[in-house]
């Protein structure tokens, strides 16, 4: 006989939800982030229908349809008689927008964006080379318009949202089809991950030059200047995360 995990989430009997709510997608948060900050380790068992929906004063039908949810995205396996176990780490779809979510708040802020400037390393550098060969006129105005929109930006706050443009820009102009979803799926952790920098920087309007040499580069179809460019920009951002305060927010 397969034995249920003996952890159990305080079970505080909550005010039934308004039909019609989103209470299955506030459910699958709540059960997804206690599997991701490991109150609910692979291969544990998770309590059934009727205690989560005590849990979280929900019917069993939103906690069926959580549950379904959390099986897409790769956290869970439910089988009848058993109930819903979770799966091994290497199945669970990390570059989900949601699951990524609960990764990022179970983690420390720091080991989270290091980890992100990881796959940033891998992927930036060759999708501005790709840019740099294959971009269109409009995706390079695109590009030069988020730059100014940096330029422009009355403070470092300001800058995030058209930084985060430039580099889905970016991904965009590489012209390959599975660059685009990529950028999609991380676009949050990428604005997490532009705050993080540009409020700890000392002076973030020095990344505007930087951006700068990255436009050039794919404006004279340069890939190896293009690559060269977004290399030393990952660069600076690196080297922010390495001298700020770790629990700085």
């Amino acid at each position: 006989m397969v034995q249920r995990d003996q952890r159990r989430v305080k079970s505080v009997r909550a005010p039934r939800r308004k039909p019609g709510s989103r209470v299955h997608s506030e459910l699958a948060a709540g059960i997804g982030r206690r599997i991701l900050d490991g109150t609910y380790p692979p291969g544990s068992l998770l309590p059934n229908e009727a205690e989560w929906g005590q849990i979280f004063g929900a019917s069993r039908t939103a906690v069926r349809e959580a549950i379904k949810t959390l099986n897409g995205k790769g956290l869970l396996v439910s089988r009848p008689k058993i109930g819903s176990r979770v799966e091994p780490r290497e199945r669970w779809n990390l570059l989900d927008r949601d699951v990524m979510a609960w990764h990022r708040a179970a983690l420390d802020e720091r080991t989270f964006l290091l980890s992100l400037q990881e796959i940033r390393r891998i992927l930036e550098p060759g999708a501005a080379s790709l840019a740099a060969s294959r971009r269109s006129p409009e995706q390079l105005r695109a590009l030069e318009a988020a730059l100014a929109d940096m330029q422009a930006a009355p403070d470092a706050q300001a800058m995030v949202e058209p930084d985060v443009r430039f580099h889905l820009s970016l991904l965009a102009a590489a012209n390959n089809e599975l660059l685009v979803p990529f950028g999609i799926v991380i676009e949050q952790a990428l604005a997490s991950m532009f705050a993080y920098t540009t409020r700890h920087a000392v002076h973030p309007e020095q990344m505007l030059p930087l951006h700068g040499e990255v436009v050039k580069a794919i404006a004279a179809k340069s890939p190896e200047a293009a690559r060269k460019a977004v290399t030393a920009l990952l660069d600076d951002t690196d080297e922010t995360l390495r001298t700020s305060p770790p629990d700085a927010h």
